[in-house]
């Protein structure tokens, strides 16, 4: 008797199937951009909405066996335009906590309004008071996380006596 596919997929799953990571899934189903649905502590995204994201049905598992002969070749290609998302890590050294804090929120009030793609920017701010360091963690669309980049640049390298 075949297996039937499952109809719910967990975050891991879906990660494995589309060969990302794990908290990129989590930040489409938050973004909206993946429905999923809350169960307990954890998502379960329904094969008909991962089908509707991936663009074409899910294989069972990671190495594509999906029942099929494979006889069909690769799915045909979705139109529109493809789907970019950029995640950088800048550290900046020799910067003290006050300096830090300062820069973290001038990016997170430049990340806080709308962006032109309708998907937010995301961005975490670490500082490390012992060895003097900020570590900007950004995700997004490569142009946005480019505008930001550049006002880290400007914001880095401009006269620090403000």
């Amino acid at each position: 008797m075949p297996e039937h596919p499952p109809e719910y997929f967990s975050v891991e799953q879906v990660a494995e199937l589309l060969g990302l990571h794990v908290r990129t899934v989590r930040g489409y189903v938050r973004d909206g951009r993946l429905r999923a649905t809350r169960i307990g502590k954890q998502y379960r995204i329904a094969r008909r909405d991962f089908d509707s994201f991936a663009g074409g049905p899910a294989s069972d598992g990671p190495d594509g066996a999906d029942g099929a002969s494979g006889s069909e070749g690769p799915p045909p290609a979705v139109p529109g335009p493809l789907h970019a998302e950029a995640s950088t890590v800048v550290q900046i050294d020799g910067i003290g906590l006050r300096e830090a804090a300062r820069l973290s929120n001038t990016l997170l009030a430049a990340v806080s309004g709308p962006r032109g793609g309708g998907v937010p920017l995301r961005i975490e701010t670490l500082h490390n008071e012992e060895r003097s360091t900020l570590k900007v963690i950004v995700l997004g669309a490569p142009a946005d996380t480019a505008e930001l980049l550049l006002l880290v640049h400007t914001l880095t390298t401009e006269n620090r006596h403000v």
